[in-house]
């Protein structure tokens, strides 16, 4: 089978990730943490794949699951990780309104991702995958 109809293989577990809401690299791509131009290059993964940012799910669709160690959400300040579920679970959620619309990929991201790339790409600057 050519490399093209194998799809999206985890780089972790080495399964296919079939269907967008499972998609960590897409899920990181709504949150602003990927950029457009760096979509064809990034690793793919399940979102379970990755527990440090899978964690932060809070979503009646979405079994929840541990991190280990130091990185365990249990174990983080709590302003920190109610920001991050809400964050993260807004981006999970668009994830799945993605799979039953027909958009545009430069329209998956959030509002408020689209709008700081906008004001980057406005200023002449390189797109950053997060605010500091």
């Amino acid at each position: 089978m050519a490399i093209c109809e194998q799809g999206y293989l985890c780089d972790l577990c080495g399964e296919d990730v079939a269907v967008l809401s499972d998609s960590d690299l897409y899920l990181r791509y709504v949150l602003g943490e990927v950029p457009p131009e760096d979509l064809h290059r990034t690793p793919e993964r399940h979102i379970r794949c990755n527990p440090i940012l899978a964690q932060f799910i809070v979503a009646d669709s979405f079994e929840p699951l541990t991190a280990p160690g130091f990185f365990d959400k249990a174990m983080l300040d709590p302003t920190f990780v109610a920001e991050e579920e809400e964050r993260v679970t807004r981006g999970y959620l668009r994830l799945l309104e993605l799979v039953a619309q027909d958009v545009s990929l430069v329209e998956y991201p959030l509002p408020e991702v689209l709008a700081r790339w906008r004001e980057t790409v406005a200023s002449g600057e390189a797109l950053a995958t997060r605010p500091n």
